[in-house]
């Protein structure tokens, strides 16, 4: 039988990286989402614009796209750091302890 001590540590470190799943998770989620957005708006500036103002408006949308194309990264480089840590989270147990059990 494992010490409370090293019981406690390991359970913390468990629910710690489960979180950290999760929020890895969400963070997959947003990306998605976002993508989808960028999606309805390669297929909006597709669309003939004859106007100035929609020519104007299919610019504007051009600088909106470019910006969610950096959040894009920006959650990836997110997903994959919360990822590595989540993975990282190996429970720093007391000298001469062993693995609760």
């Amino acid at each position: 039988m494992g010490n409370d001590v090293t019981e406690g540590i390991w359970g913390s470190a468990q629910r710690t990286g489960g979180e950290l799943q999760q929020l890895t998770g969400r963070i997959a989620g947003c990306e998605g989402r976002v993508e989808q957005v960028l999606a309805g708006i390669r297929d909006t500036q597709l669309l003939t614009w004859e106007s100035p103002a929609g020519r104007a408006y299919r610019d504007a949308l051009s600088v909106q796209a470019a910006a969610l194309r950096s959040a894009v990264r920006w959650l990836e480089d997110a997903r994959q750091a919360v990822g590595r840590r989540a993975g990282e989270q190996v429970p720093l147990l007391p000298t001469g302890s062993g693995w609760p059990g």
